[in-house]
């Protein structure tokens, strides 16, 4: 991570961590580095989600990018992904995304896309932080007729529907199906797609005002969902993020499904089919145990990456495989996308539910997970630094992980996306963990923020 790109972007409270200058001067340092060398005047499409501040960040963004001299196709609101997808088929020189993903509504970010529908490697935004640092010297500021235009699209949504319902190749007829679109960016797609592949849908956060973005809905409040899947009587749930580059669901018993779940049922689907490149998934640390286990059970391979999706793509291009993601819900099918894509994913998750003949609770009961405890500490930049430095309470979580003697694991991180440092312990003695996570946020406490 970089000064201001952290695992998804730049990120932070709109108009104080991400002001209007900051998003002014990522726009020229963008347009500089990504198409100094390209002999053409730049396009590039922007993209947000509902946030109430999108507009005033696009707005300064825009004038960044104009200002050096790129054209700016506006797509309005649309997901993450779909932006992703949209920068290859436009034959764009980049996209961006105005979004703070599943963050409250005063949070937002800005991430980058380049030509090819990849989220930017580290080496290249570091060379944009170098001119935002340097306030942007060394970048020629065009007049006249050099300036750059604005133009507003409005055939991404339709594009986007069709791509995604050509991609999932199924048919839904006689699912039942509630859907929660987190009041973001999924809600126009969703209505158009799901119905289109013949499910029944009964869709919750679909009336985005600016301001009730993932408030209480989406894939970070299942409990809602979980309840009206279960009084309404619904095959399923789907749950996507305020961006929708994630999708989390539930049972018919309105029983969670989280990533982990998602990604076994679709590469098990995919290796009967032949289509499990290398035999393999690629999921973060934070992947279940049980998950694990289950995948080794089934001839199935995990490789292991760092907290992040931009990591486990990593991995997959690298090595050439098909299917990766986190236990958030972060699921990337690489033979149909270059991100993760929550509604994407839904669809296929749907599709086999459709032709397994069987409930959702039977797909979901495949493995039993193991008893996990996740607290958030909350740290400021400054307090991320003290934790990462500090060697005794290093040593004090080794301690911890020696004391579960191989019946668990522990694992602490500072998110690259929020204020916070992550406390993760994991094993088959619920008490056992909750007093371990107990013992690590104490004297996170005591150590690093005073208390």
């Amino acid at each position: 991570m970089g000064k201001y790109f952290g695992t998804d972007g730049v990120r932070g409270v709109a108009g104080a961590d991400l002001t209007c200058e900051l998003a002014m001067k990522i726009g020229r340092g963008a347009a500089a580095v990504l198409t100094g060398s390209t002999g053409h005047r730049p396009r590039i499409l922007i993209g947000k989600d509902t946030r109430q501040s999108g507009d005033m960040l696009e707005a300064a963004l825009t004038a960044g990018l104009c200002s050096v001299g790129a054209d700016v196709e506006s797509l309005g609101v649309l997901p993450t992904p779909a932006v992703a997808y949209l920068v290859g088929k436009y034959n764009a020189d980049a996209g961006i995304v105005i979004s703070a993903s599943h963050n409250p509504m005063e949070f937002n970010g800005i991430k980058i896309f380049a030509g090819t529908g990849y989220k930017l490697p580290d080496e290249v935004e570091n060379q944009i932080e170098v001119y935002i640092d340097n306030d942007c010297a060394g970048i020629e500021l065009k007049t006249g007729a050099e300036v750059g235009r604005v133009y507003r699209r409005d055939d991404g949504l339709q594009d986007y529907v069709d791509h995604l319902y050509e991609s999932i190749h199924g048919d839904l007829t006689g699912l039942n199906v509630c859907i929660d679109c987190a009041n973001g960016a999924s809600a126009a797609v969703a209505q158009k797609l799901f119905p289109r592949l013949g499910a029944k849908c009964t869709f919750l956060g679909i009336a985005p005002d600016g301001e009730n973005i993932n408030k209480g809905v989406g894939s970070t409040h299942l409990e809602n969902l979980e309840k009206a899947v279960v009084e309404g009587g619904f095959d399923c749930g789907i749950a996507f993020d305020g961006d929708a580059d994630r999708c989390l669901g539930c049972d018919e018993k309105g029983q969670e499904m989280d990533g982990d779940k998602i990604i076994a049922l679709l590469a098990m689907t995919m290796k009967e089919k032949g289509r499990l490149d290398g035999d393999t998934a690629v999921v973060t640390v934070m992947s279940n145990l049980g998950f694990i286990k289950y995948m080794e059970s089934q001839g199935i391979n995990t490789e292991k990456t760092a907290v992040g999706d931009r990591y486990v793509l990593e991995n997959m291009r690298e090595n050439g495989f098909a299917i990766g993601g986190e236990q958030s819900g972060h699921v990337i099918l690489l033979h149909h996308a270059t991100t993760g894509d929550g509604e994407l994913t839904a669809g296929k998750l749907l599709k086999l539910l459709a032709e397994s003949g069987k409930k959702m609770s039977e797909l979901n009961g495949i493995y039993a997970q193991y008893p996990q405890v996740l607290v958030n500490v909350t740290a400021n930049a400054a307090q991320k630094k003290a934790y990462k430095e500090d060697e005794v309470l290093a040593g004090f979580i080794e301690n911890e992980q020696q004391k579960l003697m191989g019946m668990g694991r522990v694992l602490v991180r500072v998110s690259g996306t929020e204020p916070k440092i992550r406390v993760m312990v994991e094993g088959q003695d619920l008490d056992a963990i909750h007093r371990c996570a107990d013992r690590i946020v104490d004297k996170i406490n005591k150590r690093i923020l005073g208390q």
